[in-house]
């Protein structure tokens, strides 16, 4: 590495430690913590008799994972520790410390109630138990609800956009699609966003990762204005054109990407030539436990292998807080503190 550009690295990422961040895309479920998954298990009545290197196991991706539908498997185990209402709350709370502690003003998370509802709850009442551990931390924080792809799944998603529209502006921000996109393409959950639309509920929408640009332009005929990773738009010139003409913003995971072998060096990570192309970008964790990873890491895995400037770094993080879920008042306050 030359003596310049080693440099600049340096220099951005000593403007990172001092920075304060966001993360507008980050899974609650596959972001808990060895620590958190040990106070969730006893909660819950577990014997537990792992310690955190196991816990981690069962918590992360191994290395050499194939792909996205690989990768899902890891959110059985942190299912199974959200069945109760302390377990969510304290979940949602503890992970906002977490994030706290890590330097963010800000962050969406997002979680599917309909898969916490094995030991009898409803998912009004995952939702409320969520809310009440969202209230308890002083982090700036939303929550996204995830509609789910699979079979199945149309009434429960149904009613996940309803349990929004309800709760929204008092925690709830929007609501989301996720899933095996490979599986379950993005065109079959197409009048979901319809519905959402009618009830004046946002939606961000997960497309672009597993499956390739077709699941993008699926995704814009809803008329998001976010879409969840969205990197092998990359692969179709127009749609990166269209991007830019609707100003749409792609939530870039950058590990995740490599967990599920979508690139296999940090390097092919598309978000320079996005952002050179002139896409709105914002650099998320995804799941901080299942690829081992937070957002900070994330920037400077960034910093590293795509040389950003400190004035970059900062134009990420308010592209995130230019298109988070979140009133004009809020925006404008957390932006002075970038």
């Amino acid at each position: 590495m030359a003596d310049n550009v080693r440099d600049g690295v340096a220099e951005a990422l000593d403007a990172l430690a001092e920075m304060p961040l966001a993360d507008i895309h980050l899974h609650l479920d596959g972001s808990i913590s060895p620590a958190i998954a040990r106070h969730l298990m006893e909660l819950g009545g577990m014997t537990v008799e792992l310690g955190d290197d196991e816990l981690a196991e069962h918590l992360s991706v191994r290395e050499g994972c194939s792909d996205l539908n690989e990768y899902l498997e890891k959110f059985d185990f942190p299912a199974h520790l959200l069945e109760s209402p302390q377990q969510i709350a304290d979940c949602v709370y503890l992970v906002q410390e977490e994030l706290r502690e890590l330097g963010l003003i800000y962050a969406e998370l997002r979680f599917a109630p309909q898969r916490h509802l094995a030991a009898g709850l409803t998912q009004r009442e995952v939702v409320e138990a969520a809310l009440e551990g969202l209230r308890r931390s002083e982090l700036e924080s939303r929550l996204i609800l995830c509609m789910m792809r699979g079979p199945e799944t149309h009434e429960a998603n149904l009613e996940t956009i309803r349990m929004a529209r309800d709760f929204l502006g008092d925690g709830v921000a929007a609501v989301d699609l996720a899933g095996a996109e490979a599986l379950f393409p993005t065109a079959d959950y197409l009048d979901l966003f319809g519905e959402a639309q009618r009830l004046d509920v946002p939606f961000t929408v997960h497309a672009g990762e597993a499956a390739g640009p077709e699941s993008v332009r699926d995704a814009l005929s809803t008329g998001t204005a976010r879409i969840g990773h969205g990197v092998r738009s990359i692969e179709d010139p127009s749609l990166v054109d269209l991007l830019v003409e609707l100003g749409t913003t792609l939530e870039m995971c950058p590990t995740s990407n490599l967990n599920t072998s979508v690139f296999t060096h940090y390097e092919e990570i598309p978000l320079r030539v996005l952002m050179d192309a002139g896409v709105r970008v914002t650099i998320n964790s995804d799941n901080m436990a299942v690829s081992r990873t937070n957002v900070r890491r994330e920037f400077e895995h960034m910093c590293r292998h795509q040389g950003l400037t400190p004035d970059e770094l900062r134009g990420l993080v308010l592209n995130a807080l230019d298109v988070a879920f979140i009133d004009d008042a809020t925006r404008a306050r957390l932006r002075a503190q970038i």
